[in-house]
């Protein structure tokens, strides 16, 4: 039956379709809200590596001073262990525990059906229980925290100069707390830096004969050091509050403080010791480039933008190193993971762009210069629209979502896909309006469009999707991992079924024309035209703006760079590419429609189609049995991610319990000279490898594995990280 006969009669419809073509200015609009909104929530959406998975795992420390391995294992490590072996509600998968010198470590590992602030809370109680059979007098109390990825600190801030070690401490002590303000950072370790403190020498003899004791002396320093408050006093129509200063600044107020009086005789401090203006004894180094530094290990919230965070980091180092700090004072920042993620994360974007225009230029050849647009503007749309499901994707992980290179690989991955119901919807469309000579509108042609092909297109839309829904339910912590793969396709597949029976359409009336239509122009006509002169001056502005707000222009650099691509290939369409899409419709592709008739022919005569059946079967057998006997043979391996090259090493390095700390730190420095002399660094002559970007070293504060969950300060420990 033909077009013109469908026509006479009621044609079938597909009335969502009708709806948006007969109230165009509503799509349209609608085009518009979801457009804002998707590049708002792509610009606003935090920016990471990986999706933030939380190991369902619980780590609990005890510190109790004074106790060998063997005390801690049954004074605290067995009381706890038995009450968090008792934990009912959720699934306890393992329980490790770790008793040495002065300190209790025990790993709780939970299903990974589990929520980690259930987990949590589960073990707190275990510990509250425990209580009652522990220790009174605890240096410090059992603590369970969660094991997380975000508390690898994202990069360091290293303060250097000619300066004491105290007068640095203060430096920092200043950009800590400024940094610690950034709602983006949970925490900030300090490593390196001295503690100022008092040392009061007693004189045994001085003591003895004036009668003081010990608990006389740290008494009178402990009530003397503190601030009292004096109450209030009315002045006038005010009350003003009154507080005694007593907190100890300078020795000379350590000297003065009264031990006893009696008679009328004071016995000060002075009297029988003295005291010392000094700095305790090292528990930490920090070295960069083997140069004694003041480090600050900035950890990142979970959830928070990787990117932002750093930019937000770098902004305050730079103004406190304008402003507050004096010039020679070094500031370093090493060990940035925005760098990498940043580049990495440009990248993966310009691939979704790059494969955007390739799809243009592809499908121009198919279905011409204006059908190729309506498709290729179904990508981006289709994109948005599926941002707009985020909300719904984070209550079906129990998550926040990221914009993180599972979620971009998501889109990159459904790039070819999402123009397929386009096409179909497109192509038909076309079909009818060409074939009714005129006599049928655009408006009733995309209806009957619509309506002729809504079933098959649904059907292989759902098919393509039902694949994935299994992998929704993919368990583990890879599953966790994983989740955000088949999310982002359901969303983003489902949305181009949408873009195309409700947007596609209304493009499809307003701008498809006869062929007849066309009139023969000037190819030079095309750099006169409203639409390539909008794109030139866009993409010229948006540069503009990109370089005036450098670092942050990313997103102007985007949307201009893009403007004028677009612009050269519309240039490069009216040169070069109406003339070979013509050349490829008329003669390329009636030579390929042609031989593909006759293979098809040939394939469905006789017996052809059950040996060619017989033989991908075949193909399919022998195909399994090599694979099975290479990767038997080892030739072939099966790996979860292909290995790639790192750019962070971490070198841990764990002495016997107990070690001075001193003695680390010598170690420490031996390895630094080895590993130096391997990569051909020296430090003393500012010899560098091209190659290794910063060497940093840690002993006792933040050496420990940050996957362990352990954050305790240990004189035994040890990392070094190379940064590549």
């Amino acid at each position: 039956m033909s077009v013109l006969e469908n026509f006479t009669e009621k044609f079938k419809e597909f009335k969502p379709t009708s709806w948006s073509v007969k109230n165009r200015t509503t799509v349209y609009l609608l085009i518009l809200f979801v457009s804002i909104f998707g590049v708002t929530t792509f610009v606003t959406l935090p920016k990471e590596s990986f999706p933030d998975v939380v190991i369902p795992t619980v780590y609990v420390s005890t510190i109790y001073v004074g106790n060998s391995p063997k005390d801690m294992e049954n004074l605290v490590t067995q009381p706890i262990e038995k009450q968090i072996k008792g934990i009912t509600g959720v699934k306890v998968s393992k329980v490790t525990s770790t008793s040495v010198q002065d300190y209790s470590a025990i790993q709780v590992e939970f299903g990974t059906d589990v929520k980690v602030d259930v987990a949590v809370q589960k073990v707190k109680d275990a510990i509250d229980k425990a209580k009652q059979d522990l220790p009174t007098d605890l240096t410090q109390e059992p603590t369970a925290m969660e094991v997380s990825l975000s508390e690898m600190p994202i990069m360091y801030v290293n303060l250097s100069g000619d300066y004491d070690g105290v007068r640095l401490k203060e430096y920092a002590d200043k950009m800590q707390d400024r940094l610690e303000e950034l709602p983006q950072i949970t925490r900030v370790d300090m490593v390196g830096a001295p503690e100022r403190e008092f040392q009061v020498n007693v004189d045994n003899a001085r003591m003895q004969a004036a009668g003081i004791t010990f608990d006389d002396i740290a008494n009178a320093i402990k009530y003397e050091n503190m601030d009292i408050s004096g109450g209030l006093l009315e002045v006038g129509n005010m009350r003003r509050n009154l507080q005694l200063k007593g907190q100890f600044k300078t020795a000379y107020d350590i000297e003065k403080v009264i031990l006893r009086n009696t008679s009328g005789n004071p016995v000060y401090l002075k009297d029988i010791a003295s005291i010392k203006d000094t700095i305790k004894e090292t528990e930490s180094y920090a070295r960069l480039d083997g140069k004694n530094v003041v480090t600050l290990n900035i950890v990142k919230r979970s959830g928070e933008n990787l990117i932002e965070t750093s930019d937000a980091v770098k902004k305050i180092t730079e103004e406190m190193k304008a402003d507050l700090f004096p010039k020679d004072l070094n500031v370093v920042i090493t060990g940035d993971q925005s760098i990498s993620t940043r580049t990495s994360f440009n990248d993966l974007v310009n691939s979704i762009v790059i494969g955007f225009i390739l799809v243009l230029v592809i499908l121009m050849f198919f279905m011409g210069l204006t059908n190729a647009f309506f498709v290729a503007l179904s990508v981006p749309l289709s994109m948005f629209v599926a941002f707009m499901f985020i909300p719904l994707g984070e209550i079906i992980i129990g998550g926040s979502i990221t914009l993180n290179f599972m979620v971009l690989f998501a889109l990159l991955f459904g790039l070819g896909i999402i123009v397929d119901d386009a096409i179909v919807v497109i192509e038909n469309t076309h079909r009818i309006f060409v074939e009714a000579k005129g006599k049928l509108d655009s408006q009733k042609s995309a209806m009957m469009a619509a309506g002729e092909v809504f079933v098959p297109v649904l059907a292989g839309t759902a098919t393509t999707l039902a694949p994935f829904f299994p992998l929704l339910f993919w368990p583990g912590i890879i599953g966790k991992f994983m989740v955000y793969l088949p999310l982002m396709l359901i969303f983003t597949l489902a949305a181009s079924l949408l873009v195309a029976f409700i947007m596609n359409p209304v493009f499809a009336v307003d701008f498809m024309n006869h062929a007849e239509d066309h009139h023969e122009k000037k190819k030079s006509d095309v750099f006169k035209s409203r639409a390539f002169i909008v794109m030139v001056a866009i993409g010229i502005l948006f540069d503009l703006l990109g370089f005036a707000s450098r670092p942050e222009g990313g997103m102007f650099f985007f949307v201009g760079n893009l403007s004028l691509a677009l612009a050269i290939l519309t240039a490069l369409n009216s040169y070069f590419f109406t003339g070979w899409i013509h050349n490829f419709q008329n003669r390329v592709l009636p030579w390929i429609m042609d031989h593909y008739e006759s293979l098809l022919k040939w394939a469905v005569n006789g017996w052809k189609p059950v040996w060619l059946l017989v033989g991908a079967f075949g193909l399919l057998v022998v195909s399994v049995i090599m694979f099975g006997m290479s990767s038997a043979s080892g030739r072939t391996q099966v790996v979860f991610f292909p290995s790639s090259d790192p750019n962070f090493i971490y070198v841990y390095l764990k002495l016997p319990t107990g070690t001075d700390v001193e003695y680390t730190d010598s170690v420490t420095r031996y390895l630094e000279t080895r590993v130096n002399q391997a990569l051909e660094i020296d430090p003393a002559k500012n010899k560098k490898n091209p190659v290794v970007e910063s060497v940093i070293a840690n002993v006792a504060v933040g050496a420990a594995d940050p996957n362990s969950g352990d954050r305790s300060t240990r004189s035994e420990l040890d990392v070094y990280r190379y940064h590549l």
